[in-house]
């Protein structure tokens, strides 16, 4: 699916809205363990992943990464509150694959917000999901079981486990290694 389609699914745009939109995008080939930004520096761009996987994570004082998000084909991701006030990110993205991105700065989204309207209400769905993502996540994280929560993931991301370490899979779900891969055996034997 386009970048096109995808925002189709939310708006309806012109022909001159889709290609102005298309003119600002810039595109990034990024390799296994490439990053798309770094903690401490200032995001300029928002990413848009249009093939391959990132991961965005929080580095702590004792150096243990937290993984946030995943993000695979079609989905939107960056440090927005770096990108939003041009302050330095909190979080890393890199890539757990090879991947195609499509980045637009933001400059070239404030323009698009102000030109067209239809960006406008496409990106408030696109913000209003993500809102209400996060508040399922945290709910889950403080709710269910480990099981579950892994449950979930698989359902989520059916494809993530043939290529992203067990480790990234356990800090996503709030675990350690060992705990999810007992989970896992526990339900292989099941």
């Amino acid at each position: 699916m386009t970048i096109l389609q995808t925002i189709e699914q939310h708006v309806t745009l012109s022909k001159e809205e889709g290609n102005y939109f298309l003119s600002l995008l810039e595109t990034r080939m990024l390799k296994q363990g490439e990053f798309a930004e770094k903690a401490g520096e200032i995001s300029t761009h928002f990413i848009h992943v249009k093939s391959g996987c990132l991961m965005s994570y929080y580095t702590d004082k004792e150096d243990a990464d937290h993984v946030m998000q995943f993000s695979t084909a079609g989905w939107w991701t960056g440090d927005l509150n770096s990108f939003t006030k041009k302050i330095p990110a909190s979080y890393t993205t890199r890539a757990l694959a090879d991947s195609e991105l499509l980045l637009i700065s933001n400059e070239s989204m404030n323009d698009l917000l102000t030109r067209f309207p239809a960006f406008e209400k496409y990106f408030r769905i696109l913000f209003q999901n993500s809102l209400i993502t996060h508040q399922n996540r945290i709910l889950l994280t403080i709710s269910a079981t480990a099981e579950e929560r892994y449950t979930r993931f698989q359902k989520k991301y059916p494809s993530l486990e043939q290529f992203v370490p067990l480790k990234y899979i356990a800090s996503y779900l709030g675990m350690t290694p060992e705990f999810l891969s007992k989970i896992r055996r526990r339900m292989m034997n099941s």
